[in-house]
């Protein structure tokens, strides 16, 4: 499938490219007015924040982050304590964030797509690889935590 040539950082720059299009020439309704909008800012530190922790946690254990590759250990710790896709929960963030910063209804909808498409071509084969490469660890691991939060 040649979608998953595009990797997840690509697909959040296309989000975000389509939040600032609906934004600019469909904006329908504004939800978030000044000064409120820029709490957007601070939500997207927060996805930030997830997302060098848990980069910094591959590299500690000397792990791929790169989709479908082989991984070299179960990560369960820091992020992976709460959610199972804590760098795909970051890129969430961030695209809530900036639906919330340009404030107006329209770039909202963008979020939940995103998140389905990513579900549908990472999360769900990224899951069974996982099954797969730990099947005494990540059975358990996926009934205490969840996909998302």
């Amino acid at each position: 499938m040649t979608t998953l040539r595009i990797p997840p950082p690509a697909w959040l720059a296309i989000a975000l490219a389509l939040i600032i299009v609906l934004h600019r020439y469909f904006p329908i309704a504004l939800l978030v007015p000044t000064p409120w909008h820029y709490a957007g800012i601070g939500i997207a530190s927060l996805g930030v924040v997830i997302a060098v922790w848990s980069v910094a946690l591959f590299r500690h254990v000397r792990t791929t982050i790169i989709p479908f590759r082989e991984s070299a250990a179960l990560i369960t710790g820091g992020p992976y304590r709460f959610t199972r896709n804590p760098m795909y929960l970051s890129m969430a963030f961030i695209l809530f964030s900036a639906a919330f910063f340009v404030g107006s209804l329209s770039p909202f909808v963008v979020v939940p797509i995103f998140i389905l498409l990513i579900q549908m071509l990472f999360i769900s084969r990224e899951e069974t690889m996982l099954a797969e490469r730990f099947p005494a660890e990540f059975p358990s691991y996926r009934l205490k935590v969840r996909r998302w939060l």
